[in-house]
């Protein structure tokens, strides 16, 4: 889909309302849109806006990781009941399709695993519903508090 910039719907699809992020580095990437589900966990979002893009008009791989990094790791902290700013230790990408200008860019991340220490999470990201990119992470644990 090629479009203008200022063409390029920012709308999420109904049901997801905007999710304040902090950090300059994350405010090109902005807004991220996420969704509370039925069974209480989120789905995360983002508009594949041109900003995104490579020079074919598809979503960055390094815009994707970024973005893999933030869903998998808010998601961790969600799913294992924890609260503070998530560390990163690994995360692995396997790029499956393109993620063109303009897409719907959505993840619901899955806890795997999670140890005193470390939270084990994998995510599929779909770009109008079509898988696009895998990525698992590690994640530190915040210390148990009390």
């Amino acid at each position: 889909m090629h479009l203008p910039d200022d063409t390029i719907p920012d709308a999420p699809p109904e049901g997801f309302l905007r999710r304040d992020m902090r950090g300059g580095f994350l405010a090109a990437l902005a807004p991220i849109w996420q969704r509370r589900d039925a069974d209480g966990f989120t789905t995360f979002g983002i508009r594949i806006q041109k900003r995104h893009c490579n020079a074919m008009d598809m979503g960055h791989g390094g815009m994707l990781s970024t973005f893999a990094d933030i869903v998998l790791g808010l998601g961790s902290y969600e799913q294992a009941k924890v609260t503070g700013f998530f560390i990163t230790i690994s995360l692995t990408t396997d790029y499956l399709a393109p993620a063109p200008l303009g897409a719907w860019l959505q993840c619901r991340p899955d806890l795997v695993r999670a140890t005193r220490s470390i939270l084990f999470m994998q995510g599929v990201f779909t770009a109008d519903g079509v898988p696009c990119l895998r990525a698992n992470g590690l994640f530190k644990a915040p210390p148990p508090q009390g």
